[in-house]
């Protein structure tokens, strides 16, 4: 065979496995890849397990937050459960490894930093920086370190996490009561408030709310600023009912989204502002510290404040 032939023959055959996608280097969709990764083993036995594994060989794009065999080892100690029982349970199953997933493609350069990310689940996480490294704060405010990132894929990317991470299983109400529990000398006053107004009902509905806590110490200080003992203040419900108000604006604005320098309207009518230092400005010109923030629930956010702030008179 003449050699311009041989050559003609061996560029078309290159150029045809090209177009075809063939070659060895070419990236699998996310089950292949998942399948073919040792750390992966009881993830992809999850998928498995879920029936996921058609939808995660589709088009996609899909980003996946893939945990590890140790991240799953550590989740069947949480919940008490064997890896059998996990894997026969289809519903929780399917809820949790759909929230580890996003539709599109986010590459690591792309990962929204501080801002709800919804997963194809319907629940969000946030993703932020810690020195330098990603952190995931869940819907139950656990915190999950992303160790390896945009892992390529044929439909999509994949993020390495170091631990399952799990959507939200209480509402703002429920979550305060737990926080009030964990630690009794931060919010059990703010919990006796929302049941004296009546609100209890209002904040677990589905929102979303954002909802500036005030700390007990808070509540101390505006007894004496207003003089009146606690009771008096659950007693007069007009005015329990106007505060708590004030303390909820409309909507889920994590620390991130917070409009700095603007009127924040509030579910009770008045607004209030925050700076650059994430101090608050009420109605009355007095001043209060966000002293933490983010704290997720499944209809809202809350964020913990030193004073309890009000309206204008």
């Amino acid at each position: 065979m003449p050699r311009w032939l041989k050559s003609l023959i061996a560029v078309t055959s290159v150029a045809l496995l090209a177009a075809c996608g063939g070659g060895d280097d070419d990236p699998k969709h996310i089950t292949a890849t998942v399948q073919d990764t040792p750390r992966f083993s009881v993830l992809s036995e999850a998928i498995t397990a879920a029936g996921l594994e058609a939808t995660l060989r589709g088009p996609g794009p899909f980003t996946v937050f893939a945990p590890t065999n140790d991240a799953f080892t550590a989740l069947l100690g949480e919940l008490g459960v064997t890896k059998d029982q996990l894997l026969a349970d289809k519903a929780l199953l399917t809820q949790v490894l759909t929230y580890h997933v996003v539709a599109g493609e986010v590459p690591k350069a792309a990962v929204p930093l501080g801002q709800p990310i919804t997963t194809v689940q319907g629940a969000i996480f946030k993703v932020d920086t810690v020195g330098a490294e990603l952190v995931i704060t869940d819907g139950r405010n656990r915190s999950a370190k992303i160790t390896a990132t945009d892992v390529d894929a044929e439909n999509g990317v994949i993020h390495v996490v170091d631990r399952v991470i799990l959507p939200a299983n209480r509402n703002v109400v429920e979550t305060a009561v737990a926080l009030a529990s964990a630690s009794p000398a931060e919010f059990t006053i703010l919990v006796e408030a929302v049941v004296a107004a009546d609100l209890a009902g209002v904040l677990s509905g589905s929102g979303p709310f954002t909802v500036f806590a005030p700390t007990d110490a808070a509540f101390a200080a505006l007894l004496g600023e207003l003089g009146v003992t606690k009771d008096q203040l659950l007693a007069d419900k007009d005015l329990l009912t106007a505060v708590l108000a004030y303390h909820v604006v409309p909507g889920r604005v994590l620390k991130a989204q917070v409009p700095v320098g603007t009127a924040i309207a509030t579910v009770q009518g008045g607004s209030f502002s925050v700076d650059t230092s994430l101090q608050i400005t009420d109605g009355r010109d007095r001043r209060a510290a966000i002293v933490a923030t983010d704290v997720l629930a499944t209809n809202g956010v809350i964020h913990v404040i030193d004073k309890v702030i009000l309206p204008s008179p």
